[in-house]
């Protein structure tokens, strides 16, 4: 049997280090000689001694924190020994090393798995008070180890070493340290444009030494919610 299918491209990677590694742009695969956290519903085939337990939002403390902020992710923890293949809806797979010291907030809805040795936490984003529906909670990542990321398309990586200005709802990740703030567009100039709204109703400043990811997608609020409740945005629906 001959195909285009059957190309390197295609087959699966082989290592001989266990732990997260991109198959291909859209699928994370994880070789698996312990335990390891996953989005629930992440995954998409697996090989090898393998079990899967639901954790919900990952401790009482974040279901009392997600029942009141609507926020969090829905984890699973995956154990064995194996091949597990996650993915999220074809979008782009990253994987981000964090080292002792760091720590990154991230719209949940972005968390497609992570290494146990890392913690989280949900905290409100700074300034961003109640003028916005959009983006008030995100998750903090610190510790050791490895966590994949996902993004709807190529994303850009800002380095903030000016005043930089972000879609809420574009907004993927950034550095925990930036100095974070919402403005309404009128006060920047994008109200109007040419006598016509442009959308925007809120936009984030980051302010400080790091980065930004920015995806090439917004992803609408939900009406009401106090965050923004979508199926791919920032911390939207995430436990359920």
């Amino acid at each position: 049997m001959r195909s285009a299918l059957f190309s390197a491209e295609n087959l699966e990677k082989e290592s001989q280090q266990p732990g997260m590694r991109l198959q291909n742009s859209k699928m994370l695969k994880i070789e698996l000689n312990g335990e390891a956290m996953a989005r629930v519903g992440s995954m998409v085939a697996y090989q090898g001694q393998v079990q899967f337990q639901a954790l919900g939002s990952g401790g009482i403390g974040k279901f009392i924190k997600q029942r009141l902020t609507g926020e969090g992710v829905p984890l699973m923890k995956v154990s064995g020994r194996g091949d597990v293949f996650l993915a999220d809806f074809a979008k782009e797979v990253h994987i981000i090393d964090l080292e002792p010291g760091d720590a990154l907030s991230i719209n949940g809805s972005s968390v497609l798995a992570f290494d146990s040795t890392l913690k989280y936490d949900i905290k409100m984003v700074g300034g961003a008070g109640m003028a916005s529906s959009a983006g008030l909670f995100n998750c903090v990542f610190t510790g050791h180890g490895r966590i994949a990321i996902t993004t709807k398309g190529h994303p850009v990586v800002l380095n903030v070493d000016a005043p930089t200005y972000v879609d809420p709802q574009a907004a993927v990740c950034w550095s925990a340290n930036l100095q974070t703030g919402y403005h309404r567009a009128e006060q920047l100039g994008l109200g109007t444009l040419l006598g016509r709204t442009t959308g925007e109703a809120f936009t984030m400043s980051f302010a400080g030494q790091g980065f930004v990811v920015v995806q090439p997608s917004e992803e609408p609020p939900t009406a009401g919610s106090g965050s923004q409740q979508s199926s791919g945005g920032m911390l939207g629906g995430l436990l359920q």
